[in-house]
């Protein structure tokens, strides 16, 4: 039971992101990603937990199957809007008793109509702290190099990453697709005081119907010129070629610049990590 604090300080890491299958068919997919992006020597995996906790009994089997099934470590995600302190207080002592020990605090998503969630946590802060005081975990927040986009300005989004991470110990960062942004990020935090590990997240576009939605998920701008050289691609194969060079270019620029890992976004399914991986000269990773 390796603590994702701990991988960090012996060297790079790479990591990948799954969600809970909602069905037999999903479940098969997933366990083909995982057996195919094994070989990758991943230094932890994580996985997503729905809106207001509606994979919450999901996202435990899968993060508990990982741990004990696979030779990575395994984090759950965790998100705090319309939980009570008690049910939060539940999960994390579930968690404990599996021998879980990595945990991604997240506020998580507010009702999509508007309404009151309910719940006894405001922000994904109160949740770090919270877990902090449940229990000896790792925990990791999330960031947004161009700022979160229900943020009102930049430096306000800076400065609440930074208070966060006054307290947890790394970030990963929503997907984005220019390697500036994330340095800016790394910038603005180390002049608040803050030095903590923040992983930035990898997602190859390779459909040219996830454009519009990949920018509007992320709040980050989609480069207009790989946004046109998708759009002009001839074939849905020129269209992944495309998507799969632009991720390395980043990827590389990215470990140039020195950060502490990669962590990619894979939808459940292996291919355009491993095409991206593999054109990457990637070190040995921690934990493996």
């Amino acid at each position: 039971m390796a603590r994702i604090s701990d991988l960090l300080t012996q060297g790079q890491t790479i990591s990948f992101e799954f969600f809970p299958p909602k069905d037999a068919a999903a479940q098969a997919q997933l366990e083909s990603a995982l057996v195919e992006l094994e070989p990758l020597g991943p230094s932890f995996v994580s996985v997503t937990y729905g809106a207001g906790g509606a994979t919450r009994d999901r996202t435990r089997e899968v993060v508990v199957g990982i741990e004990h099934q696979r030779s990575f470590e395994a984090m759950a995600h965790l998100t705090c809007v319309g939980h009570t302190r008690a049910e939060v207080g539940t999960i994390l002592g579930q968690y404990q008793g599996e021998g879980v020990s990595n945990i991604l605090a997240l506020a998580g998503d507010p009702p999509a109509d508007g309404s009151d969630p309910g719940g006894e946590f405001a922000y994904a802060l109160e949740l770090v702290e919270f877990v902090r005081e449940a229990g000896d975990f790792s925990v990791g927040v999330a960031a947004h190099p161009e700022g979160h986009p229900r943020s009102t300005d930049l430096p306000t989004d800076r400065e609440h990453l930074a208070r966060k991470l006054d307290v947890a110990d790394f970030a990963i960062t929503q997907f984005f697709f220019r390697a500036q942004d994330y340095f800016s990020m790394v910038e603005d935090l180390a002049v608040l005081g803050v030095d903590k590990p923040v992983l930035p997240g990898i997602m190859p576009v390779t459909n040219a119907g996830q454009v519009k939605r990949f920018a509007e998920m992320a709040g980050a701008q989609f480069p207009a010129d790989l946004a046109a050289r998708i759009q002009d691609a001839p074939t849905p194969a020129d269209v992944r070629r495309i998507g799969i060079e632009f991720a390395v270019d980043l990827c590389r620029e990215l470990l140039a610049g020195g950060v502490p890992g990669l962590h990619f976004y894979t939808l459940n399914r292996s291919r355009s990590t491993r095409e991206v991986c593999a054109q990457l000269d990637l070190p040995n990773q921690p934990g493996n």
